[in-house]
């Protein structure tokens, strides 16, 4: 009974402020929407969600938003029956750290359950999905295989082939989808949670559009396909460079820089570097010890870049040379592998192979993805 109070309260408390701004602004032809902004004139909305007897789910975090207002409270107040909220990394707020466990919980806004995908399990069980009709995917990508909602993505396709369950994916913008470059996944040797599908470090698609890769190469268990839908942006443009989020994506992304900066910084990750986690700068510069390659100011990449890893790597060399006692420049882990998605690469740069000769390395199999991603491109 709480519960069904707390919806109702939040419905009409979200249609009078959505009331409300329409009223002071009134709707006119927008250059650009968002794939949940466009949802609720779309004929998913009708057919799929706003059935009475329709229970959703819905995969969301701190981005989902539409016109200001999140997409489970404008879903609600539409009428439809949010029954389960899944989250991925980084929690549905978005304020868990890289990696943290994230645990389930109940919305204490709406009163809705909310499982992690990021927790004890990173595919909805059959039990979290024994009352879904329906699921509504929303998480704003920044385009880099390693960022892991593109691995929700394909782990929530799953569960919805096997059950027979439709899936609508809200299409967003590609903050990285100006340009396609780095090496392509080698699915067999390194093969993770931040690395799932044979594609670059960055792919040049909107996650709506890889939504549709996933499903059309196959990549699913069994070679699973999933009953998917795409609600497309209006007068989105893939060579808008420097877009700027509304949300920051994660804790570690908070500006444009930062997000530029990423696919070529992430690989520090697999390294005894530093990449500003825990400063107000994280992924703007790049420290080992002492050594600081501060970036905040310098322009950002047009492509994925390996000049900050092999500068970084000739300089702990040098400072390794003349201290016994200092670390060695990448992990014992071999996360460097999974994040480069590659055994090779660490090999090319201790060889001291120059970054023109390792790009050579990557073209075929860069040549094959383009010709695959064309397949499959919206806009």
């Amino acid at each position: 009974m709480k519960r069904l109070i707390q919806r109702a309260v939040l419905c009409v408390a979200t249609a009078l402020q959505l009331a409300s701004c329409c009223h002071a602004q009134p709707p006119a032809a927008a250059p650009f929407a968002t794939g949940a902004e466009n949802l609720f004139t779309h004929e998913a909305f009708a057919t799929l969600l706003s059935r009475p007897t329709a229970r959703v789910a819905v995969v969301g975090n701190q981005t989902s938003i539409v016109d200001g207002t999140h997409l489970v409270d404008t879903l609600l107040a539409s009428g439809v029956n949010v029954d389960v909220i899944f989250c991925p990394e980084h929690g549905f707020r978005g304020t868990a750290a890289a990696g943290a466990k994230v645990d389930n919980g109940i919305d204490s806004r709406t009163g809705i359950p909310i499982f992690s995908l990021y927790g004890k399990n990173k595919k909805p069980t059959p039990q979290q999905m024994a009352t879904v009709d329906a699921v509504v995917f929303d998480l704003q990508d920044v385009g880099c295989r390693f960022y892991t909602y593109i691995s929700t993505l394909h782990y929530v396709m799953e569960a919805c082939a096997e059950r027979g369950i439709p899936l609508v994916v809200l299409d967003r913008p590609n903050p990285n989808g100006h340009y396609i470059d780095g090496p392509v996944l080698d699915t067999a040797a390194c093969r993770s949670f931040v690395g799932m599908h044979p594609v670059p470090v960055v792919y040049g698609m909107t996650i709506g559009e890889y939504a549709m890769m996933i499903n059309g190469e196959g990549w699913l268990a069994n070679h699973g396909r999933c009953d998917l839908t795409v609600v497309p942006m209006q007068g989105y443009r893939r060579d808008s460079v420097g877009y700027v989020l509304p949300v920051p994506p994660s804790p570690n992304l908070r500006t444009a820089q930062a997000i530029a900066l990423y696919p070529s910084l992430c690989l520090f990750e697999g390294t005894n570097c530093g990449v500003g986690r825990g400063t107000d700068y994280p992924f703007e510069w790049v420290t080992y010890g002492s050594d600081t390659l501060d970036l905040r100011h310098e322009a950002a990449p047009a492509a994925f870049s390996l000049k900050y890893l092999m500068e970084m790597y000739r300089r702990v060399g040098t400072r390794r040379a003349a201290s016994a006692d200092a670390k060695p420049f990448f992990l014992k882990s071999n996360f460097f592998e999974k994040l480069a998605g590659t055994t090779e690469l660490r090999r090319q740069i201790e060889a001291g192979m120059s970054e023109a000769d390792i790009r050579a390395t990557w073209q075929p199999a860069l040549d094959k993805f383009k010709k695959t991603r064309e397949k499959y491109l919206i806009y």
